[in-house]
């Protein structure tokens, strides 16, 4: 049984099919109610790994995002995808989703929002307050070499990193 109190997130998956393979595995196994993806997908193909989740899927695009009518179409088949920011309510608790941070001062100085989401650095940050904010570092290890998600606990706001190559 899926927990809506469980929420997913990842971000630049860039194309790495194992990567989006271990990460679609990891949110299932934890029974991820929601599961975010913080932008650049790159490639509508990826989609056929990401319809594999259990739980329910909402993405934004990143800027290496080009093609992002495909995208929507095959993504829309399971989830949504939309322009970043994006803004949300899920399990009583309010999200912005972005890719680049551009704008991330905007939204921290918002006290109507519990957690902002940004990816795009491919670096890993929990600044704790509110609102939380999470970038889950990146999913492809292509830049950092590590394969990170990042698993949110609505109920105590507890957010915390894991590392998708390793046995978990």
């Amino acid at each position: 049984m899926l927990q809506e109190n469980v929420v997913g997130i990842v971000s630049d998956t860039h194309d790495n099919r194992e990567c989006i393979v271990r990460a679609v595995q990891f949110f299932n196994a934890r029974r991820c109610g929601l599961v975010i993806h913080a932008g650049d997908f790159v490639a509508p193909f990826t989609a056929r790994e990401w319809e594999k989740l259990k739980g329910k899927f909402v993405g934004v695009f990143g800027n290496n995002d080009g093609e992002r009518q495909g995208l929507t179409e095959q993504y829309s088949k399971f989830g949504e995808m939309h322009e970043p920011p994006h803004e949300f309510i899920w399990a009583g608790k309010r999200f912005a989703v972005m890719h680049a941070p551009k704008k991330l001062d905007m939204f921290l100085e918002r006290k109507d929002l519990d957690v902002v989401i940004y990816g795009h650095t491919h670096k890993i940050e929990i600044r704790r307050g509110r609102p939380l904010v999470i970038n889950p570092g990146e999913c492809c290890a292509w830049l950092t070499g590590r394969s990170t998600a990042a698993i949110l606990d609505l109920s105590d706001m507890h957010a915390e990193i894991f590392d998708l190559d390793i046995e978990s």
